[in-house]
This record gives structure tokens, sequence and C-alpha cells, in this order.
């Protein structure tokens, strides 16, 4: 006799709708408790904006492996959602000047474009992995004119 194997539960604390469902209790509760906007951090959100910061200024992430540019994005996308400034981000994480965007310009207007897409970064974080202006508009990013394609 075979038994039917029953589906492990699925751990749904780190979802992304109980994440949301958990933020925006807690905005719920600084708006109606009076704490508004400007009310610090708990102790948790703090020590993860700590965290962040450090990462950042290190390079490296947690068990000492390198940031990669996706992990860059995403941790000064969170540190400007838990309120910090770019000016307090660029003091620990210095922007990168990226060599890539010359010699590959078309590959990485296609890449930032579905990027944006699937993430929605604010244009200010991309900065901070060497991603300038024009390849932001060209990949729709920031809004404007396209840069014309040059004559050869």
């Amino acid at each position: 006799m075979s038994k039917a194997k029953t589906p492990a539960r699925q751990n749904r604390r780190g979802s992304p709708e109980a994440i949301e469902k958990r933020r925006a209790a807690r905005a719920f509760n600084d708006v109606l408790g009076g704490r508004g906007a400007s009310a610090k951090l708990d102790g948790r959100t703090e020590k993860r904006r700590q965290r962040l910061l450090h990462e950042l200024e290190t390079g490296k992430g947690r068990g000492a492996q390198e940031l990669k540019p996706l992990d860059v994005l995403q941790h000064v996308q969170e540190l400007l959602e838990l309120g910090e400034t770019i000016a307090s981000i660029r003091k620990v994480a210095k922007a990168k000047r990226s060599s890539l965007e010359l010699s590959q310009p078309d590959t990485v207007v296609d890449v930032v474009g579905r990027l944006h897409r699937a993430y929605g970064f604010r244009p200010e974080v991309y900065r901070f992995v060497g991603i300038g202006d024009e390849t932001l508009r060209s990949a729709g990013v920031l809004e404007g004119p396209k840069p014309r394609a040059k004559k050869r």
C-alpha cells in the first residue's frame, strides 16, 4: 500500500504578502497610535538598518560573501524605504563607475529594463552600481526623451 504524500507546509512568514501585511499593520498602528512618520524605528528594524549600512560599507554580506550588484540595489532600496537619505547611504557606499555601460550598451539597457520591470527599484538606486541616467532613459526607467542612436 502506498500512502499519498501530503505536501510540506510552506513557511508563509517570509512571503511577500506576509511582509506587506506586517508593514501595513505597523504603519496603521503608527498613524492611529500617534507615533507618526518621524517616530523612531522599532528595535528589530533599527538593527536591520544598521546591518544593511554595514554590509554596504564593507561590500560583504552575511557569511563574508561579496555583495552582488543586485544585493547592492536591494540594500539601497530597502534603506530608502526605511527613511534613510541618499546622502547618508552615499557616505558609506560609494557609487561605482561602470565601464560595462561603455563596452556593452545594448545589453546593459535590455537587462536594466527587465530588472526594473521585475523589481521596480527607484531610479537613484541604480547609480550605486554604476548605471547612469542615459542608460536609465534608454531602458525606460527615467522619463524623458530616449537618446538617439549614433550614426556609424
